[in-house]
């Protein structure tokens, strides 16, 4: 037997009691006469102490213990004496006196302490990778996301949901990112991909009248990463039946209650804030709008027209906005400063920034463009006090969204304005379409099984294919749910009309012979019968991210590539021999 029990398991009511205990040596101190030792597993950590009074065997044998030995202790649990205690650990008022000791495994020097990894760097960490998962931190994020998954299913299931897995090697098919894919060894010149999403399948599921399906499910995506994504991925995906916006919503929204409520003891307030679409895009820049803090966008051209500022005229003239947010105790930049923070709004696509300090009155190049009045109203728009600074961009509307959006975020964590909690929005009255101007056409704002409005559903029949107008102001039965200023997850009711399905293809300019190539058995499927249904994809590495505060998804995940879509714990991807290649009908042309 090589324990009774957890090392963090064992209590003050275990006092008098011989206990046998198996772990690593955490931490190894030696006062002399006694050696202390921290002895950690999963459950926690207990202080073990060698005494030449108990065993003087053991006491001989702990000093050749070092960090990270496997070892197996047996001694009694004592209260620690007064003013020794630990308050830190749950074990903190006990310690075990060991009678024996045997060393299960040596460790090597380790490549970095775990105590202070901190220090190290993520390429280190992820190359010994079975080291940094024994740091608590780490141990910590697994056992939430384990909680979390164990959670929705039960969840889940209490509602009627049927757990069921979809291929992972399925057909390749347009879904916005470049799909990996698999070779056919029996069919040569063919090729699987992985699936981006299990899309296509679960709404198969419910034309087979499953009604409520749910799969926590892998997906994959071959583009480029950050720190919120990795090239496979982890979903908690579901779809329903005979709903409409508002019942797809209210499942996820008390799943997400009682997730946060068990893990957490966090209360969500419930019903979320649900913003609009363009709401979202005039208050805050984004669709993924961090809710935690003000510095709201706010529109300027009624009071730009008021001077004779020719940046901001011009730009309202050809069509252009002018928005500004406030910039919370900037004032006391530097006027380097202010050129760093226009660069940075340069970086993000601006021509330039305009700026007017509130500084016991107002300070700016270009204030003697406006009068008095018009600048104490811009500063009452924007809550503007004195010792902050006015930031204005004029330009195209999308541009001028975007660089405040950034900027906005950019300044809130300068600035320390960021709240800590978590703030939940849905984003709604998604555009249906979105033109693209590389491809000149329109492509699916989700994608193309979303269903239009029912008010645009006619419209959508009739509307020419040229008419961009048109197109542009249909609506989509489509919503993202929001954290802290990331998406984590979106959905939408979809198409079941075979007629509807048809136009959108048209309108996204997918000819009748490629819809059936790519999309043949989806379009046969509706022709049979299929229910009103919808459903949301909830990106489950995200969620845990956030809710166990972690920097990147990478510490969520057991083992996660980096950002070059590496594992460098195993060597993925790496070469394989010609053997391999050759029986796959595959030949190399590489150029170094």
């Amino acid at each position: 037997m090589y324990r009774d029990r957890g090392c963090g398991e064992i209590t003050e009511a275990d006092i008098g009691k011989n206990m046998t205990l198996s772990g690593w040596v955490f931490r190894w101190r030696d006062h002399g006469g006694l050696i202390f030792i921290d002895l950690r597993d999963r459950s926690g950590i207990i202080q073990v102490v060698f005494s030449p009074d108990v065993s003087a065997q053991a006491h001989e044998a702990a000093h050749a213990l070092r960090s990270e030995y496997v070892i197996k202790v047996r001694g009694e649990v004592r209260q620690r004496p007064e003013g020794t205690e630990n308050p830190d650990i749950p074990t903190g008022n006990i310690e075990v006196y060991a009678e024996s000791l045997e060393v299960l495994s040596k460790a090597d020097t380790l490549p970095f302490m775990l105590e202070e990894s901190h220090e190290v760097s993520e390429a280190l960490r992820l190359k010994y990778r079975y080291l940094d998962l024994r740091r608590p931190e780490m141990l910590r994020n697994i056992t939430v996301r384990h909680r979390v998954t164990k959670l929705i299913r039960d969840y889940l299931d209490e509602k009627g949901f049927l757990e069921i897995e979809t291929p992972m090697l399925t057909k390749s098919t347009p879904e916005g990112a470049r799909d990996y894919l698999v070779p056919s060894r029996v069919n040569p010149g063919h090729f699987y991909a992985l699936p981006q999403s299990p899309q296509l399948f679960k709404q198969i599921l419910m034309i087979s009248g499953i009604e409520r399906y749910f799969q926590i499910v892998k997906c994959f995506r071959d583009e480029d990463l950050r720190a919120d994504r990795q090239p496979e991925f982890t979903q908690v995906d579901m779809e329903m039946s005979f709903v409409e916006v508002d019942d797809v919503l209210d499942v996820v929204e008390g799943m997400l209650s009682h997730l946060f409520k068990e893990v957490l003891d966090v209360e969500i307030k419930l019903p979320i804030e649900r913003l609009s679409y363009r709401e979202a895009m005039e208050r805050f820049g984004t669709d993924k709008p961090d809710l935690r803090f003000g510095l709201e966008l706010k529109e300027m051209a009624d009071l730009a027209r008021a001077g004779s500022f020719k940046v901001f005229l011009s730009a309202l003239e050809s069509g252009g906005r002018v928005k500004a947010i406030c910039g919370k105790g900037l004032a006391g930049l530097s006027r380097k400063e202010i050129d760093l923070l226009t660069e940075e709004a340069q970086s993000y696509g601006a021509k330039g920034l305009a700026w007017i300090k509130v500084k016991d009155g107002f300070e700016s190049p270009i204030v003697k463009f406006f009068p008095e009045g018009v600048l104490k109203e811009m500063a009452e728009r924007l809550d503007a006090e004195q010792g902050d600074m006015m930031l204005f961009v004029a330009d195209s509307e999308d541009v001028v969204l975007d660089v405040l959006g950034r900027l906005r975020l950019s300044i809130a964590k300068r600035q320390n304005l960021i709240k800590d909690g978590y703030r939940f929005c849905w984003i709604v009255d998604y555009p249906l379409l979105e033109w693209d101007e590389d491809e000149e056409r329109f492509q699916a704002m989700h994608h193309p099984f979303t269903s239009p409005t029912d008010e645009d559903v006619e419209r959508m029949l009739n509307e020419d294919i040229n008419d961009k107008k048109g197109l542009s102001s249909l609506r989509a039965k489509a919503y993202d749910i929001v954290l802290n200023g990331y998406e984590i997850g979106g959905g939408s009711i979809r198409i079941h009309r075979p007629d509807v399905q048809r136009k959108m293809f048209e309108l996204l300019r997918i000819s009748d012979e490629e819809a059936q190539q790519k999309f043949g058995f989806l379009l046969d499927a509706l022709r049979f019968g299929a229910p009103p249904h919808g459903g949301i994809a909830l990106g489950l590495d995200r969620l845990v991210m956030l809710m166990v505060g972690a920097e990147s998804i990478r510490d969520v995940i057991a083992f996660p590539k980096t950002q070059k879509a590496v594992c460098l714990l195993s060597g993925a991807p790496s070469q394989v021999d010609s053997k391999q290649l050759k029986e796959l009908h595959i030949k190399l042309d590489i150029v170094e």
